[in-house]
């Protein structure tokens, strides 16, 4: 499968993908939304952020999911991988709290993340505000 992952553009994590800074791509959700259970090991995402083209690709080298989550576990998950996710600890009490509500989490380990050719996508019929597309050929959504 391929994945689109559409990110905040304020929070520079597309910089910090390519640097390496970021090697964890995480998603925290109140329900099951994709990416849950459908990314795997060898997938490949494609990054863009929001209102701009795509413009990384990583392989995923590994998937965690959580579930039934508390603060005192997203407090826990934050801190044992709040540096591959590219959260500075001294900023980790404001992504605890941020997260301390939701009851799902994905992280996905990235490999080999690289610049690409920026191309853009047609989201219609996967919602406007959908930041994570799961899609067997992204050349289907490719403008």
């Amino acid at each position: 499968m391929q994945h689109l992952a559409i990110l905040r553009k304020s929070w520079k994590l597309a910089q910090k993908i390519l640097s390496g800074e970021k090697k964890i791509e995480s998603r925290w959700y109140n329900a099951k939304y994709a990416p849950w259970d459908r990314i795997k090991k060898g997938d490949i995402i494609y990054f863009k952020n929001s209102g701009e083209p795509v413009t990384i690709k990583a392989e995923v080298r590994k998937v965690i999911q959580f579930s039934g989550l508390t603060p005192s576990k997203v407090r826990m998950i934050l801190d044992e991988h709040h540096s591959g996710l590219g959260i500075p600890k001294a900023t980790l009490s404001k992504f605890v709290e941020r997260f301390k509500n939701k009851n799902y989490c994905v992280l996905i380990f990235l490999n080999n993340p690289q610049k690409i050719k920026p191309f853009d996508i047609d989201k219609k019929g996967f919602g406007l505000m959908s930041a994570w597309i799961t899609i067997d050929d992204l050349n289907k959504i490719k403008r």
